[in-house]
């Protein structure tokens, strides 16, 4: 995979986590790539963070945001990638800071037909307190400095960090939607669009993503493991609110009962009410 690539961060008023995120991106050793800040609807401090790191980052960093009206990453997402340029895209949530060959790794890892799933290290509430409120570069720590933290609690596993050639390896769970998620999810824009993107009839948190995935898997795109090459590093949050789960597990069930492809509210929905907004103007 040669072209542009396109880095969507999602994030929610959580400024401190995204700097780091950025920070992290802009270290990247590949350099073909654009940053598209999915904002769910923070307010102008995001805003004006995403202006300062425009200049840090060295490549195109755009800012797409709707109002507040609850958790809504599955229609923000959307939004950003009918902002992007990239031929390919990488989905990544706006706390989880990544090597500075993330990127690189997930180009390597590109494969048409193919979507690529990584995964994450969890770090304990204290570390993650210390590394926002010190600037700690986590991006930049040998393997010895997060063994050490291993043993001190700070992070959950280390099997994130390594790299290994796994070759045919990756595609053992081709068709496996369990798993997945999109704090580090990267798709072919065509796939991406195929299934008309993410389903914002999901509302509130909770499987939006997994309905992303299975619907890929139902158009005939595999699943591609980018473990032990593409793990990300995942500050601690307070859980979400789960009010919304049980509908919206209901909606999945549903869905994996069936053979749907495309969205019930994805990106054309998004086209279509843009397109008649300018009508009426």
């Amino acid at each position: 995979m040669n072209g542009l690539i396109s880095v969507i961060v999602t994030t929610y008023k959580r400024e401190d986590a995204l700097a780091a995120v950025l920070r992290s991106l802009a270290r990247q050793t590949d350099k073909n790539f654009e940053v598209i800040v999915a904002d769910d609807g923070s307010g102008p401090a995001t805003a004006e963070l995403v202006v300062v790191w425009k200049a840090k980052v060295g490549h195109r960093v755009d800012h797409v945001w709707h109002e507040d009206k609850g958790f809504r990453a599955g229609e923000i997402r959307n939004r950003a990638v009918l902002a992007s340029r990239g031929d390919y895209v990488i989905f990544l949530d706006g706390d989880c800071i990544v090597r500075p060959d993330f990127v690189a790794q997930h180009r390597e890892l590109a494969e048409v037909g193919a979507f690529v799933t990584g995964n994450r290290i969890l770090l304990s509430p204290s570390l993650t307190e210390r590394v926002l409120r010190d600037g700690i570069e986590l991006e930049t720590w040998s393997f010895t400095q997060f063994f050490a933290e291993r043993f001190r609690g700070g992070v959950n596993r280390l099997s994130a960090l390594l790299h290994l050639p796994l070759g045919p390896l990756r595609r053992l769970r081709a068709r496996e939607w369990k798993g997945a998620r999109s704090c580090n999810l990267a798709i072919w824009r065509r796939d991406f669009d195929t299934v008309d993107g993410f389903d914002a009839d999901y509302a509130g948190w909770g499987k939006e993503d997994s309905d992303l995935i299975v619907r890929l898997l139902h158009a005939g795109v595999a699943r591609k493991d980018g473990n032990f090459a593409t793990g990300v590093i995942h500050l601690w949050h307070k859980e979400a609110d789960r009010s919304a789960l049980g509908e919206n597990e209901r909606k999945l069930a549903e869905l994996l009962s069936g053979r749907d492809v495309r969205a019930k509210r994805g990106v054309s929905a998004l086209r279509a009410k843009a397109a008649s907004e300018t009508a009426v103007r």
